[in-house]
């Protein structure tokens, strides 16, 4: 299976709006409603768009402290990270956990209202992740940008992997 030219840019388009209605969209890509339509249905039903969600404001919503978390862990035994893994989608604050190379195993992208919120965090969840080996953070003091959107090559068609 390929993606052309009109499957990246249905994708490039939603990744922008998911709101935007199948009119709009078949003339943003240069088709007409019934087979854009088909073709999202196609995307969706492959697996290539996963889901559609708001984008919420984190300030309006009294969340304006964020963290970067980098970690170790004790060990890498594969019990260790399954526990560890676990322990960590438990935690609803943290929106995101990168699995890294180099000094550090993992980097957690922590939300929370302020700096006591985020050190409630610190001692009574992850510090009783025993999992855990290092810590290190670092506070985000202002966001330049946050793209969401996944770059995509419109010059040729993207082979796909199964």
């Amino acid at each position: 299976m390929k993606l052309d030219i009109i499957d990246l840019k249905i994708l490039k388009a939603l990744q922008k709006n998911s709101k935007i209605t199948n009119i709009e969209l078949s003339k943003v890509i240069g088709l007409s409603a019934a087979p854009t339509l088909g073709r999202v249905q196609k995307l969706e039903k492959s697996g290539f768009i996963l889901s559609y969600h708001a984008v919420v404001n984190n300030a309006k919503l009294g969340l304006g402290f964020t963290a970067l978390v980098h970690l170790s862990l004790v060990r890498q035994k594969t019990t260790t990270v399954s526990n560890f893994l676990k322990k960590i989608q438990a935690i609803e604050d943290v929106k995101e956990c990168l699995q890294l190379t180099g000094k550090f195993d993992y980097q957690l992208r922590i939300i929370t209202k302020d700096i006591p919120s985020f050190e409630k965090i610190l001692e009574e969840k992850l510090g009783v992740i025993e999992e855990i080996g290092q810590l290190e953070t670092s506070v985000v003091i202002a966001v330049k940008k946050n793209s969401r959107i996944v770059p995509l090559d419109y010059k040729k068609e993207i082979a796909l992997k199964r």
